[in-house]
């Protein structure tokens, strides 16, 4: 069970501030990058700057891009070792899975109005982890959708083994229900950067993953 910090900017120094602030407790952070193309939004997409956090942190990268197999290799020059590609606009996921793998965990993306009938030609064997939008992948602060933890039950019954992260509209209530769903990684965006406190409200959301099944 993981809280990661998701990122999603269109500044370097935006990021980096936020980067900053979690750098003393956490060990995992996710980054958004939005191309334009995927969604009307576009973020920051260098992937240059990392590069001086790569010891502080386990940096993934959520690709909400075009062909997201063009991404991965400056990525993970970056030092980014986990990537998530968005099986939407991914013209070959099997060469995708198979050229992350050789720079990190790999992982696919589900966009929240995309049917889990996407990945039935593929061996979800090969994947070390799922990436469940419980919004429209795009922008930060949109509210959490909770029929969308279908999905993640529905994985679990399959494949109890695979680590599933849900990201969009994790809050302190929200993910007691992806908790129970059958996730393990939950990313946390503007619930976790708007708080007054952030290592406290970091601590809390830990806390209650930590407890199972939280009241």
């Amino acid at each position: 069970m993981e809280i990661i910090p998701g990122i999603l900017e269109r500044e370097w120094s935006e990021i980096e501030r936020k980067l900053e602030l979690v750098r003393p407790f956490a060990k995992s952070v996710h980054i958004d990058i939005v191309d334009g193309v995927f969604f009307d939004n576009k973020t920051f997409l260098d992937p240059k700057p990392f590069k001086k956090y790569e010891q502080d942190f386990l940096l993934e990268v959520h690709m909400m891009v075009d062909n997201p197999l063009q991404y991965l290799k400056p990525w993970a020059e970056a030092g980014f070792q986990r990537f998530l590609g968005h099986i939407e606009k991914m013209p070959d996921p099997v060469e995708f899975v198979a050229q992350g793998q050789l720079l990190g965990a790999v992982g696919l993306a589900i966009d929240g109005p995309t049917s889990l009938d996407v990945l039935n030609d593929l061996n979800l064997n090969d994947l070390d982890c799922l990436l469940i939008m419980a919004i429209k992948a795009g922008r930060a602060g949109q509210g959490f959708q909770p029929d969308l933890l279908e999905k993640v039950r529905e994985i679990k019954k399959s494949h109890s083994y695979l680590p599933i992260e849900v990201d969009g509209g994790i809050n302190s209530e929200t993910i007691k229900l992806a908790a129970e769903s059958g996730a393990s990684r939950f990313v946390c965006n503007s619930h976790l950067f708007q708080a007054e406190n952030i290592s406290d409200k970091f601590e809390e959301l830990s806390s209650l993953v930590r407890e199972g099944t939280p009241s």
